[in-house]
């Protein structure tokens, strides 16, 4: 599963790499490779594969409910909760700024056992938000589920930080070497990707004007 779907991460364009022009995440890193993995919904193959694959993953787990984190992990939390047949709700970057002002979309009671699916975990930042404030509103994160991961040791230290086991179907390593396998990385290409992924902050500066 994790070289097979990084290949058609690659192959539909939800992921890319460009090593001469970075891409900008939403946290300001500049980077080399960027991935959207809301691109998979538009391919039934590969999404009835994503589905399968958490559906797997999540047997892994003990729990009630299952939560999308707004907003990428939201269509992908939705199609394993119906896989599953059970209760679907989705947590928002911040409250509503009208209504109810709610936080969590959906019915959540007390000591509910949540399962949370994040379509990429980066720096874990979006997704540990959204993991406290199910546990605010009285519910138990049982842990995680993501397509893909970089790897980085920021987001790693942080779900240790608070208590939180995540799992991915695919990951930066089998994509570096599917790429390699395919050409689309030479040797040098797949050192410089490696070297980026210690220290992605720290390289981003050379941009900063």
């Amino acid at each position: 599963m994790e070289k097979s779907l990084a290949q058609k991460l690659l192959q539909i364009k939800a992921i890319r790499l460009n090593l001469q022009k970075p891409f900008t995440w939403a946290s300001g890193i500049k980077s080399p490779i960027y991935c959207d993995n809301r691109v998979i919904l538009s391919y039934p193959e590969i999404r009835n594969l994503v589905k399968k694959g958490l559906v797997d993953l999540s047997k892994e787990f003990d729990f009630d409910v299952v939560a999308g984190v707004a907003t990428a992990g939201i269509a992908h939390g939705a199609l394993l909760a119906d896989a599953l047949e059970k209760p679907f709700i989705y947590v928002r970057s911040k409250k509503k700024g009208h209504g109810r002002q709610n936080l969590i979309e959906g019915h959540l009671e007390q000591g509910t056992k949540v399962l949370m699916v994040e379509d990429l975990i980066s720096t874990g930042g979006s997704c540990i938000k959204a993991i406290e404030g199910v546990r605010e509103a009285g519910g138990e994160v049982v842990g995680v589920l993501a397509l893909f991961t970089y790897g980085f040791q920021e987001s790693i230290d942080a779900f240790q930080n608070i208590g939180c086991t995540f799992k991915t179907l695919s990951h930066y390593d089998a994509l570096l070497e599917f790429a390699l396998e395919q050409g689309d990385l030479d040797s040098s290409g797949k050192s410089f990707l490696q070297e980026w992924r210690k220290n992605p902050r720290k390289w981003s500066e050379q941009f900063t004007v």
